[in-house]
């Protein structure tokens, strides 16, 4: 799965390659590849048990949202091109060369070693 994915579970490895860490994370990771579900994301939780990717996105908006979240901006390749914190309400800028967006919990992307050059991997 590099570019193509669909709406369902699989697992986020942070540490796959690319910036090294000494133990490759697994995290629960939600999917949302169809428009509908892009479209839905976190709107209308109050939380997110590990993290959410959406693709294809390049970037996104917490107008609605209940909690503030991290967001990361991945290439085709799956490397961290850039991470925010954003607050609710707010519109993020479009992330030249991303392809997917991925949300979490305010606090966790960090948590995760979650950085700009990181390699992640999706499996189902």
């Amino acid at each position: 799965m590099r570019d193509r994915f669909h709406d369902g579970s699989a697992r986020l490895i942070v540490g796959a390659s690319g910036i090294p860490l000494e133990i490759p994370l697994e995290i629960p990771l939600e999917i949302a590849a169809s428009c509908r579900a892009r479209t839905q994301g976190l709107l209308g939780r109050d939380s997110v048990e590990g993290a959410l990717l959406l693709s294809p996105a390049s970037s996104i908006h917490t107008i609605g949202m209940r909690f503030p979240i991290d967001v990361a901006y991945v290439d085709h390749e799956l490397t961290v091109l850039a991470v925010r914190t954003m607050r609710p309400w707010r519109m993020g800028l479009p992330r030249p060369r991303s392809r997917h967006v991925l949300e979490a919990a305010a606090g966790a992307l960090e948590t995760w070693g979650v950085r700009v050059g990181v390699r992640l991997e999706v499996r189902a």
